[in-house]
């Protein structure tokens, strides 16, 4: 089901999430690209619960998705890309228009929001923190005016985005808040929506960062690096912190102010602060693929946890912990994330299992037919 969308005030750290469409300005299409190999160096590794995948030359490439170009042409947008791993093990990637690589580095948004909930799941698996503890357990005093009160809060609350916080992405000002206290005062300045309804909030993801830190001793960050990155290999995924570049190899990212006529700008170099825990992720299409692989396949958390993460009940169907489900034409319900900031769209979907996912970006904010985004997953997951 299609999700609110959020902006951050920042003129180039523009929305952290959101499905909702844009206009944008027009494209250049080009013929697409194939390449159903590994990535050059770097063979993607299978789940340790999972079977090892039958050789390339045992498998059938999937058909080219006719879906692709269409977001250059009819989402316009300068370049589009997607990463594919079927059950077996094979991956495919595409490309179509112009400006993105398989290796390419790019901003992930609030994908972010998925490590993080990973991180949290895990210190609760480990008896260092509970759902049910209140924000004011490690936090205390930090949530208070407005009729927001962090006494009355609970990490579960913060994770399904059931909190009532106002989003401080939302506050229309001249600048984004460069750090989290700065935030959540951004946030705190406003009264509350009703707790217990789902309100997706970027200050829910901000508050949990600073737990984690708390907790830990360490940035949420350097927790998400040892427990998550690491492990996984996922050698194209980091935290920026204050820095304005991407790593390289990278290409560029492009937004423009809605309404027709505006030129693309270039904004590949911005400052993630205001994004911070809501998120900050740089990331690649393979890493994103390997991590949600990781993720719902059991690699990352007990099970007792994985229910937790996929558990919608606090927020009547519509999130779970960092993660949020889809039900496709056919039937069949795809978990993962999407990420939004300036000059980057990214979404993640994959099965309950983990064994099948797609990752697909934009070198741009937004797809101005949002229709095609539905369409691409249905391509992938109902034609077989």
């Amino acid at each position: 089901m299609p999700l609110p969308r959020a902006r951050l005030s920042t003129p180039l750290v523009m929305a952290l999430f959101g499905l909702g469409a844009s206009v944008l300005g027009t494209g250049v299409p080009s013929a697409g690209v194939r390449d159903t190999t590994a990535e050059p160096g770097r063979p993607s590794p299978a789940p340790a619960s999972q079977a090892l995948p039958l050789p390339a030359s045992q498998i059938l490439p999937a058909p080219a998705s006719q879906v692709l170009p269409l977001l250059v042409s009819r989402g316009r947008v300068p370049g589009a890309a997607l990463l594919s791993r079927s059950a077996a093990g094979a991956t495919r990637f595409e490309t179509a228009g112009s400006g993105i690589r398989r290796a390419d580095r790019f901003r992930a948004g609030s994908v972010t929001k998925t490590l993080l909930a990973t991180v949290v799941l895990q210190l609760a698996a480990e008896g260092r923190l509970k759902l049910s503890d209140t924000v004011d357990r490690h936090l205390p005093g930090l949530v208070r005016g407005h009729g927001n009160d962090g006494r009355l809060l609970t990490l579960r609350a913060l994770l399904t985005h059931t909190s009532g916080l106002y989003d401080y992405t939302a506050e229309d000002s001249a600048a984004g808040p460069a750090t989290p206290l700065a935030a959540i005062r951004t946030a705190l300045a406003h009264a509350p929506g009703p707790r217990g309804s789902y309100a997706y909030s970027n200050t829910d993801y901000i508050l949990l960062g600073l737990m984690v830190e708390q907790v830990t001793g360490r940035s949420y960050a350097a927790e998400a690096e040892a427990r998550v990155i690491v492990p996984l290999g996922l050698t194209g995924t980091s935290f920026p912190g204050d820095r304005t570049t991407l790593p390289s190899p990278h290409g560029r990212a492009y937004s423009r102010t809605p309404g027709p006529g505006h030129p693309l700008r270039d904004v590949t170099e911005l400052d993630p602060r205001p994004a911070g825990a809501a998120g900050e992720l740089i990331s690649t299409l393979d890493d994103l693929d390997r991590f949600y692989t990781a993720l719902l396949s059991g690699e990352l958390l007990p099970a007792p946890q994985l229910r937790e993460l996929l558990d919608t009940g606090a927020a009547h169907g519509a999130y779970g912990m960092g993660i949020y489900p889809e039900r496709l034409s056919c039937g069949i319900t795809v978990w993962g994330h999407n990420g939004r900031i300036a000059g980057s769209y990214v979404r993640t979907a994959a099965t309950a299992d983990g064994r099948r996912t797609l990752t697909f970006r934009v070198n741009t904010d937004a797809l101005a037919d949002g229709s095609l985004e539905p369409a691409l997953l249905d391509e992938e997951f109902c034609a077989s």
